[in-house]
């Protein structure tokens, strides 16, 4: 396949999807959901912590991309809502309402905000498809919008258990051990987003040429 054919392969992906309606659209957010629900069980535990290291924070990022605008955020809170209900499909093949209240609720609720942010992003902007902005989005994306709700939920968790949350204590339990993994998940998934997403408007996107 040459690089020409390639491009228009991806662009009529994009543009495909953009047209689509919501039935379409509501079967890829679950089939992203289940993406991501596959994804979380590749888990290393830490001792010293009941936040586990995953594998489905590659998928929360990667999301936004493939579904864009609203349906990226939306296949995150199908698996959210999914998985409080019952569906084990959380980290360590977990589910329950009980996951969501834990202390790893807050990172689950930031996986909806990190896929509507990168989502909205790369639709919008033609500008924000460039390796270094898409790079720039996902580390906003992953170290605010996933790990601030994070650390707040984690820190209500340890309220709960009649701990009480310091700052190290978050950093050392909800944030430092998983800086270096989360580093090479999103220059990974800049590359493939870089890679798939089309350089050329494929929707109503605001810096595109009149």
């Amino acid at each position: 396949m040459n690089l020409e054919k390639y491009y228009e392969i991806r662009y009529n992906f994009f543009k495909w999807r953009t047209s689509q309606g919501v039935v379409v659209k509501t079967i890829m957010s679950l089939a992203v959901a289940a993406m991501t629900g596959i994804m979380a069980q590749i888990v290393i535990p830490l001792p010293w912590t009941p936040v586990p290291i995953t594998g489905q924070t590659f998928a929360v990022l990667l999301s936004g991309v493939i579904l864009g605008r609203y349906w990226g955020g939306i296949s995150q809170l199908f698996y959210v809502i999914l998985g409080a209900a019952g569906i084990s499909w959380f980290a360590g093949a977990k589910g329950g309402i009980t996951v969501l209240l834990g202390a790893t609720g807050g990172y689950l609720i930031g996986f909806i905000l990190a896929s509507l942010f990168i989502g909205h992003f790369i639709d919008r902007y033609i500008s924000a498809r460039k390796f270094k902005h898409i790079l720039i989005l996902m580390l906003i994306a992953n170290f605010v919008l996933i790990y601030v709700p994070g650390a707040i939920g984690l820190a209500f968790w340890q309220m709960s258990k009649g701990i009480q949350p310091t700052i190290w204590n978050i950093l050392a339990m909800g944030i430092l051990p998983f800086i270096p993994g989360d580093l090479i998940k999103i220059f990974g998934v800049s590359i493939v987003t870089k890679a798939i997403v089309p350089k050329e408007a494929y929707g109503d996107e605001i810096d595109r040429r009149k």
